[in-house]
This record gives structure tokens, C-alpha cells and sequence, in this order.
């Protein structure tokens, strides 16, 4: 295909039920196939990001892994268990595209006016504390998190036993290796004040040993993963943590944990963009929001979620964004600095 029109030619082909030409490979995902109602014009998505995607003719994105990845491929095949069991919160995914077992690039539906919620979420929260409407973000992203962890705990032909048991204590380790090298690469007085919190920090990622349902999760959920758009909300990006093994089956509380702590990220950017002006009603928005997710997300997931491992993975979670902030964005550290300096006074 050619290098300035390749987007827009791999939709074609997606469009007219062809085939890809070889050396590619083209599978497609259930469901209605795609329509392209207007003429296949490009436009680059221009955000940072680790791959490059491209908008056709509004209606389609082409999301090209560089360099393209080797198998396994676990968001191909969560889109694909998705498709099949009838899951409409995201982007609809149309096709991917392999060249042997390299996966090439994802095709899945443009949502019109998306913006993610580090956006969307910030922007609702900024306008509160000025005197606007109530930022309802909470039940928002509660109720989506419950639909998604349902249906990713739905057998169907490509994930045919998704939900098992398993101990908790492997997932927590992690976690205590996360504040080991926090304390490592956090320096200065942030360093020093965790450090003087460390044992307490240990112990809440010292539960005792305990079985609980696992499952296939989303495995990087966080505000910046939800798109509030011009039909409603949607979840996006199944990549999961690149560091982690893709095919594990985990606690639905990981993900809890981890859309959790991105509410209390939101407050604390909201907070850094009011230098402080309105730090207490920040905190009571901080509690609202959270027990609305949780209120929105427990009568849908049931037994999926075991709300007692939550304060272990939301503490590993913040340990993991100053370990993240540390060695890639130390801009980024006042965030999780806030949210553990909230919790360990």
C-alpha cells in the first residue's frame, strides 16, 4: 500500500469484503461490517502518543503499531471477546492487520467530539469550583468499569473460560517492589517524607494471603482511557501495561483501583490549576466522586469485585505513577505525591 494514502486504502479494503494483499493479513471482528459513507480523506491524530493513528473519512480510525508488535496480541483478541458478546462501549472494532505474527495496525470506529477524561473529567471538575454544575464523574465511570468487567467475565468463543480463582499475594508483591523502587528514585523532601512512611505504606500491601475471582481486565483503566464523545462514554486502548504478562487472569479490584486513583490525579491537577484556592472543596469532591464510582460499580459487578483488596492496589497504583513519574515524567510526581500525602498525614 502506499506510504501517504496507506490508511485510507486498508479502510477501502476493510469496506469492500477484499482481502488484504500479501504479504498481510486481514481479520475481521463481529458484527456489522464497515460502511464508509463519504470519500476516504486522512487526517492525522496529532496528540503524543506511542503509535500513529489516523482518521478516515471521519468515520474510521487506523491505529498503526510502530514497529508493529509481536504476538501475543491481547487487544485484538479482548476487542475481538467483546465483539462477540455484544459489548458496544467502545470504538467498534473492525479489523486487524497482520503480517505473519507481527500485528500491524487496529481499525476501529471514529468517535465524533471525543475527548479523553484527563479532559473532559479536569474540565467538569475546573468548572464546579468556579461556581458551575456538579462534576458527576464518579458514577459516570463506575457504571461503564461494571458493564466492561461483566462482559469481559462473559465466556465466548475466543475466551471461553474467562473468570477463575486465584491467590491475591503475587499481585500485591508486586506492589511492594513498586514502593522498594519508589524509595530508590524519589529524592529530595518528597523522598525523605516517604521514606518516614514507608512501613506504613508496606503494610497496607501486606494483606494476608486470599482467593478471590479473577478475570481478563482492561488492564490499564484510568480516566485518560474513557472518551466522553457525541454518543455518550467509551472505553478505549486494551493494551494493557506493557510490563506486565498479557494473558493473566486478575482481581477485578486492580482496575477499581487504578480508575480510583486517576479521580484523585484529576483533583490533584485541578488543585495544581487553582494553585490550591479551593483545596477543601476539592477533598469533599474527592470523597463524593469516589463513593459514587463505587455505588455505581458494586450491584453491577457482584461477586466479580472484591472490594477488600482495594486500598492494597490503589497504594501499589500510587506507587507505580511515582516509579513511572520518576524515570519518564517527573513532572508528573506531585500527582501520586498528593493523593499518599492525603492518605498518610
Amino acid at each position: 500500500m502506499g506510504t501517504s494514502t496507506e490508511s485510507a486504502d486498508l479502510v477501502r479494503v476493510i469496506a469492500s469484503g477484499a482481502d488484504a494483499q500479501a504479504p498481510d493479513e486481514l481479520r475481521r471482528f463481529a458484527g456489522p461490517p464497515l460502511v464508509l459513507p463519504r470519500p476516504a480523506v486522512e487526517r492525522p491524530i496529532t496528540v503524543d502518543q506511542t503509535h500513529r493513528s489516523v482518521v478516515v473519512a471521519e468515520h474510521a480510525v487506523v491505529k498503526w503499531l510502530t514497529p508493529p508488535l509481536p504476538a501475543p496480541h491481547r487487544a485484538p483478541q479482548l476487542l475481538a471477546h467483546l465483539a462477540e458478546v455484544g459489548f458496544t462501549r467502545t470504538p467498534r472494532p473492525y479489523a486487524a492487520l497482520y503480517r505473519g505474527d507481527d500485528l500491524r495496525a487496529l481499525v476501529v470506529g471514529f468517535l465524533p467530539g471525543a475527548l479523553d477524561g484527563w479532559d473532559w473529567a479536569t474540565d467538569d471538575l475546573l468548572a464546579e469550583l468556579a461556581g458551575g454544575p456538579a462534576a458527576a464523574v464518579g458514577a459516570v465511570l463506575g457504571a461503564l468499569a461494571a458493564e466492561l468487567h461483566v462482559a469481559l467475565a462473559t465466556p465466548s468463543p475466543v475466551l471461553p473460560a474467562p473468570v477463575g480463582t486465584a491467590g491475591v499475594d503475587g499481585w500485591l508483591a508486586q506492589g511492594r517492589r513498586a514502593i522498594d523502587d519508589a524509595l530508590t528514585l524519589v529524592d529530595g523532601p518528597d523522598g525523605a517524607w516517604l521514606a518516614a512512611r514507608a512501613d506504613r505504606i508496606r503494610a497496607d500491601l501486606a494483606l494476608p494471603a486470599a482467593v478471590t475471582a479473577v478475570q481478563r481486565l482492561h488492564g490499564d483503566l484510568h480516566v485518560g482511557q474513557i472518551l466522553r464523545w457525541d454518543g455518550g462514554y467509551a472505553v478505549i486502548d486494551f493494551d494493557g501495561n506493557p510490563t506486565a504478562p498479557q494473558d493473566v487472569l486478575e482481581p477485578a479490584a486492580r482496575d477499581v483501583a487504578q480508575l480510583l486513583t486517576s479521580v484523585e490525579h484529576v483533583a490533584a491537577i485541578a488543585n495544581k490549576r487553582t494553585a490550591h484556592a479551593h483545596a477543601g472543596a476539592v477533598r469533599d469532591w474527592i470523597a463524593r466522586e469516589r463513593a459514587a464510582l463505587l455505588d455505581a460499580y458494586r450491584p453491577v459487578a457482584g461477586a466479580l469485585f472484591d472490594e477488600a483488596l482495594l486500598t492494597g492496589f490503589e497504594t501499589a497504583q500510587e506507587c507505580r505513577e511515582l516509579v513511572y513519574a520518576a524515570r519518564f515524567l517527573p513532572r508528573w510526581r506531585y500527582a501520586p505525591m498528593e493523593v499518599l500525602r492525603r492518605r498518610y498525614p
